[in-house]
């Protein structure tokens, strides 16, 4: 089953990782808001590389908690990344055994898309 998860983000923190202190790489923790398809929310832990527009990469965890559209509960986690300017890079996956609830077994790719909409998480296997 495939699973469209709409999301906003309601806010970056910029971190810093104990004893990392380098300029080469961003940390920062967001918090998200699932619209539809998921209705609940997120912690995302984001960290990027490069600093040109369109030019950099990044990779995230986050465990997401709520309800899917079809009265689902559960949490799971999900990783994903890819460079800024090539979706065909774009990679992402439900962490095995992550899932609680009804979200156990959830397994397969969870990939960030965006259309007109805006953006949104591609989840292949959820259910």
């Amino acid at each position: 089953m495939t699973l469209i998860a709409r999301f906003t983000v309601d806010g970056a923190q910029p971190t810093r990782a104990a004893d990392l202190d380098v300029d080469w790489v961003g940390l920062l923790v967001f918090a998200k808001t699932f619209t539809s398809g998921i209705t609940g929310t997120a912690t995302t832990l984001f960290m990027s590389a490069g600093t040109q527009e369109g030019a950099r990469s990044y990779v995230a965890t986050e465990r997401i908690t709520g309800r899917t559209d079809d009265g689902d509960d559960g949490s799971v986690v999900v990783q994903h990344g890819g460079l800024e300017s090539d979706p065909a890079t774009w990679f992402g996956h439900v962490v095995p055994g992550s899932g609680t609830g009804a979200f156990a077994g959830w397994a397969g790719s969870a990939r960030i898309r965006h259309d007109d909409d805006g953006a949104f998480l591609e989840i292949e296997g959820a259910g």
